[in-house]
């Protein structure tokens, strides 16, 4: 689903299909005429008209795809989910702890669809684009339901508590929270297409660290960190450095515990990750992102949340 997901966005293609049809929606264009009803239905709609007004119907079939897959991957998401719950519930198989956490998810879920279809419908109106604002609020509540749902996994794999050092635990818990922000900056400059200035590192454009277009591109000042686009990306740069010296510094102290052989692993699968991310970034913004180091720059994202979602856990359970 991260990995669709990404495609989708890299590729341009969410505003293919511009409604939802929760069951019908399932099936695509079967024929040539419902091929060509779909294809008139997004010449309506600001992308089309605005940007890609030179679409034939093959272009417009190979941006479709991957919004199309993308909707039955979330709904097939959602049966797996919803059919063995209701089957484990009735058979009560499951303790009402595990049933809270799981009508959580269920919930988490349902929202998440919702914020798709929202995102979908902001470049519905006059700007043939998303808002950066949604597409980090779908992206994000996604990762943060993916992590929830891993949480609960290691409820069920870890059942037995043990004693825990809670200072250390509390600084797992804010290097956590660092990389969500990041996560949401990482969207911010995929909604903006952020990564296709300033191509190069350590330094952006004309060899500085602070490029001048990252204060003069919005007013007030403060918008350029949330708006536009050099702000955003130097904001993702600079937090990329603080998740490695928050990740290192994690590393560090955990040596001065006594570990368990799980916890050594977390520990040192985070550190592996981090670095592997951080060089995935580089090579992201100095090679103009291409689709392919896009979706692995996505997909470090993802496995370093669940790097340090594991961590937390063996440190808290």
């Amino acid at each position: 689903m991260v990995i669709v997901g990404g495609i989708t966005r890299l590729t341009h293609s969410g505003l293919s299909i511009s409604n939802y049809k929760l069951i019908s929606g399932t099936i695509p264009p079967m024929n040539n005429t419902e091929w060509q009803e779909a294809f008139d239905l997004y010449k309506q709609y600001p992308e089309y008209q605005k940007l890609n007004n030179h679409f034939n119907l093959q272009d417009f079939k190979d941006i479709y795809f991957w919004e199309w897959l993308h909707r039955v991957i979330g709904r097939f998401i959602g049966l797996v989910f919803f059919l063995p719950f209701v089957y484990f519930l009735s058979t009560k198989q499951l303790s009402k702890p595990t049933i809270k956490k799981a009508i959580v998810l269920l919930c988490m879920g349902a929202f998440q669809g919702f914020l798709g279809w929202y995102m979908v419908k902001s470049g519905l109106v006059d700007n043939p684009d998303v808002s950066h604002f949604r597409l980090a609020a779908h992206l994000t509540t996604a990762f943060l339901t993916f992590a929830y749902t891993f949480w609960v996994a290691l409820d069920l794999i870890y059942p037995n508590k043990k004693e825990i050092d809670i200072p250390f635990r509390n600084f797992v818990r804010f290097t956590l929270i660092i990389i969500v922000l990041q996560i949401i900056y990482g969207a911010f400059v995929a909604g903006l297409d952020a990564g296709f200035i300033h191509n190069h590192w350590p330094m952006m454009s004309d060899g500085k660290f602070m490029h001048e277009t990252v204060y003069i591109e919005q007013s007030p000042v403060i918008k350029n960190f949330f708006e536009g686009k050099s702000g955003v990306q130097f904001v993702h740069r600079c937090l990329a450095y603080v998740v490695v010296g928050f990740i290192i510094t994690l590393f560090l102290k955990s040596r001065k515990l006594t570990l368990t052989l799980i916890q050594n692993r977390a520990v040192n699968s985070l550190l592996v990750i981090v670095f592997f991310q951080f060089l995935l970034g580089v090579l992201t913004i100095m090679l103009q992102v291409p689709v392919w180091l896009g979706v692995a720059h996505q997909i470090g994202a993802f496995f370093l949340l669940t790097a340090i979602t594991f961590t937390l856990h063996r440190f808290t359970k």
